[in-house]
């Protein structure tokens, strides 16, 4: 049982840790940010071109050579909307983590865009008694001491001890 569950986040991917005690800690310092798994978002690995019919957006010709024009085909629409699958996806991912390890405490760290899709998503975890926290910060290619030191810097996790000397 872990008493942290923390996710970081952007919108192409999402890792989950849990914040495990240290087996000797004498010896080895602690607590450690465990990764447990991560989750891509299928869409935004894909090419534009595999994506869109069109590559680039906004313009079109006239007939006969006349002047170019714009147009809105909607892509900041559907982009938005695919992180909006995304993130009911990591919103799943960790409640199903935080009942598995009975978890009281989730720490969600994401770029602000992502951070706000997450928490419409994460009504859940309040609903079943569990704190959440956020930081609105993308930690999510950094390791995992990294993230440790930075969300413990910002109060959201226990700061790490060092081995006794």
């Amino acid at each position: 049982m872990s008493e942290y569950v923390v996710v970081v986040a952007d919108g192409s991917r999402a890792r989950f840790f849990t914040l495990e005690p240290a087996e000797i800690p004498e010896i080895e310092g602690g607590p450690n940010l465990v990764e447990r798994e991560d989750l891509a978002n299928p869409e935004r690995e894909l090419p534009d071109r595999e994506l869109w019919s069109e590559v680039k957006t906004g313009r079109n010709r006239a007939p006969n050579g006349g002047p170019a024009h714009g147009y809105d085909d909607h892509r900041a629409q559907h982009e938005a909307e695919y992180e909006r699958r995304f993130a009911r996806a990591v919103a799943e991912r960790a409640v199903a983590l935080a009942n598995a390890n009975g978890t009281r405490r989730v720490v969600i760290a994401a770029e602000k865009r992502m951070l706000g899709f997450l928490r419409n998503e994460l009504g859940a975890l309040a609903r079943a008694g569990i704190e959440v926290r956020e930081v609105a910060r993308d930690l999510s290619k950094l390791a995992a001491r990294q993230i440790h030191e930075h969300l413990a810097k910002e109060g959201v996790l226990p700061r790490r001890r060092n081995p006794a000397a």
